[in-house]
């Protein structure tokens, strides 16, 4: 059986809504670009299409709403100073929202689709890269069921949707952090390490008493022990304890970020010690107590690299040293964004130039 051949339809917006807009000066996640990617598939057979960003249409009866088959990913687009559109890593954005689907019984998207259907998205809202230190452009891949039906099965056709919309940054300051022992993110076996829309539906309660409290997100700890630290609600996290970066390890139970896993190879290439391991909150507490907790930080794409200053581990406060003192979490946030933005060699080929 050969394999399908896909070709992507483009509308063009006849109503540009970015002139008089200051793309460096807008709220994050609410104003979106012209266009958008909809692809759709049913019974293995996928069509897809560029069109001017708006509303989809869709059935109160579909799948993704009433049993939640529905995962995203993260991902941005910055420019070169050159000005030619940049994305980072997006074979590995591709790779992990097959991972999450195949985890939600979807089916994969084809890469021909995401992939140039992504590239010729950006083209054609290269305009809304912002240029300002630290902005960026978003993307949103979304993917999920369709079947206009609630019986309790996976469905037969599925979306997938791309937007973007331009961000700054997301943490203008150093974060906050406590610690909850009364929810949990995940479990072994559950979907932890997939990027479900559902395990953030369930963070959102634990993340608004967090911000009630004055702390800007959650630190999770494991769901069996409750003991060991898992991640933030928005990164992946790191300790710098006595010179050594230590990161929890990929059990199933933690997203495995992209900003996660080129820090730690970026840390690698410099020789700095690094371990994945199990780090219990006692031992964070214990190094904070001898003066050898020296950083922490969260990586994501959202944040890319974000400073934590404090940790309230529930009978008490961790502070952190000062963000300016700290070695390890500012030369990574350099690196990656001069990887990102072209301004430096990328010998890694994470960059695509679209």
């Amino acid at each position: 059986m050969a394999a399908q051949t896909y070709s992507i339809e483009i509308e063009q917006s006849s109503e540009p809504r970015l002139r008089g807009l200051d793309i460096n000066n807008v709220p994050f996640g609410k104003m979106f670009s012209d266009h958008m990617l909809v692809a759709t598939v049913e019974q293995g057979t996928w069509s897809a299409k560029i069109v001017p960003y708006g509303k989809l249409e869709m059935s109160p009866s579909i799948s993704a709403l009433h049993y939640g088959q529905s995962v995203f990913e993260g991902m941005k687009a910055y420019k070169s100073p050159q000005g030619e559109p940049l994305l980072f890593r997006p074979g590995a954005n591709f790779d992990r929202i097959n991972r999450s689907a195949a985890r939600l019984c979807m089916p994969p998207i084809p890469e021909e689709i995401f992939m140039e259907g992504l590239q010729e998205l950006i083209r054609l809202d290269a305009d809304w890269i912002p240029t300002r230190p630290g902005s960026a452009l978003y993307i949103r891949p979304i993917y999920f069921a369709t079947d206009e039906s609630i019986g309790l099965r996976p469905s037969e056709r599925y979306t997938l949707a791309i937007m973007s919309c331009p961000v700054g940054a997301y943490y203008a300051e150093p974060v906050k952090l406590t610690v909850t022992r009364q929810y949990v993110r995940a479990f072994p076996g559950g979907t932890g390490a997939a990027k479900a829309a559902g395990n953030y539906a369930a963070s959102l309660l634990a993340d608004r008493e967090a911000k009630q409290q004055g702390y800007d997100n959650v630190l999770w700890l494991d769901g069996v022990h409750h003991k060991y630290i898992e991640e933030c609600g928005t990164m992946n996290v790191f300790f710098v304890i006595d010179g050594v970066v230590v990161t929890p390890e990929l059990q199933g139970t933690i997203l495995p970020g992209i900003t996660r896993e080129s820090v730690l190879r970026l840390l690698r290439d410099m020789e700095v010690p690094v371990e994945e391991r199990a780090i219990a909150l006692d031992e964070i507490i214990d190094a904070a107590d001898a003066g050898t907790l020296q950083e922490a930080f969260g990586a994501g794409t959202a944040a890319t690299i974000a400073h934590i200053e404090t940790i309230n581990t529930g009978d008490r406060e961790l502070q952190l040293p000062p963000a300016s003192d700290r070695k390890y979490a500012n030369l990574l946030l350099k690196k990656l964004e001069d990887i990102k933005t072209a301004k430096t060699d990328d010998p890694y080929g994470w960059v695509v130039r679209v």
